[in-house]
């Protein structure tokens, strides 16, 4: 058993991703590791969103669809309990090598993963509406 091995497995495969020589480390991180990773994680992502809505008395649900998407930066942005459980969700899928990736350049990192969770959120914005019955 290889946890590495394992968790590189168990993500899924983006065709869309290019890749060349002229990338720098980190965006070749974000394309290789980041992006399959917050794939993988999109529906935990996602109702880890709607529980934190939940426990800020569901304004969310009454705001205008430009202030939803400021609300989702501003949870992500200033939010730090909340931005530090997205991070641990998203690293504890890190292989030691990546994670020792990730430390050499953290803030940097941070940055790349916290915009493209944001991004995540905001292309999965319907998944925020109660269903009417």
């Amino acid at each position: 058993m290889n946890r590495s091995t394992d968790l590189i497995e168990c993500r899924p495969t983006i065709t869309s991703t290019l890749f060349s020589s002229s990338m720098s480390d980190d965006e070749r991180f974000q394309n290789a590791t980041l992006r399959p990773i917050l794939l993988l994680q999109n529906d935990l992502l996602v109702e880890v969103f709607k529980n934190y809505v939940s426990k800020h008395k569901n304004v969310f649900y009454t705001l205008t669809i430009q202030k939803q998407l400021d609300y989702i930066e501003n949870a992500i942005q200033r939010d730090t309990k909340f931005r530090n459980s997205l991070k641990g969700m998203i690293i504890g899928q890190f292989t030691l090598e990546e994670y020792k990736f990730y430390i050499t350049n953290s803030s940097a990192l941070n940055k790349r993963m916290m915009h493209l969770v944001k991004e995540r959120l905001i292309s999965n914005i319907q998944a925020f509406h109660p269903v009417l019955a």
